[in-house]
């Protein structure tokens, strides 16, 4: 990995990276996220029964909406042509927690690590809003990266 901001040109000023000279490349990525809730609320989500209707189902695609999106939220990110955006949910009841992770693909000359963080922070979120009117106190937490790959830089995977 670079040891190099690369957002910043040698004054320090914030600037978008020059992505013009790379190959382009078939490019993958893998996010994942927590929200932890109470066990009545996992309980709404599980039978499909919350006031504001499905709730993954809705999530999922705001999502995929949301990975589409990433460069209209981060200042910095080009905009990409994103050829597959994949969102799971995975639901403990014991632990009362739901997990989601999205994997984001393109052919480009960038990665799609900040779509696929982007998406699945944009599908907890979802979760929350139409939870919340039972469940405030629920926490988004062990947001990251699992892994890349493609590009210069390779592939990359998270420690276990």
């Amino acid at each position: 990995m670079s040891s190099t901001l690369t957002h910043f040109d040698t004054q320090g000023q914030a600037h978008m990276v020059d992505v013009s000279a790379k190959d382009s490349t078939h490019r993958v990525a893998r996010a994942s996220g927590v929200i932890r809730m109470l066990p009545g609320t996992m309980a709404l989500i599980a039978s499909g029964s919350a006031k504001k209707g499905d709730v993954l189902g809705v999530a999922r695609i705001a999502a995929i909406q949301g990975a589409k999106r990433t460069s209209d939220l981060v200042p910095l990110c080009h905009p990409l042509p994103i050829t597959r955006v994949a969102v799971d949910f995975e639901l403990d009841t014991e632990a009362s927690t739901l997990r989601c992770t999205a994997q984001v693909e393109t052919l480009g000359r960038t990665g799609v690590e900040m779509e696929a963080l982007t998406a699945v922070q944009v599908g907890l979120l979802t979760v929350y809003d139409m939870c919340k009117a039972v469940d405030r106190g629920m926490v988004m937490d062990d947001i990251r990266l699992l892994h890349k790959r493609g590009g210069k830089s390779g592939e990359w995977s998270a420690a276990p």
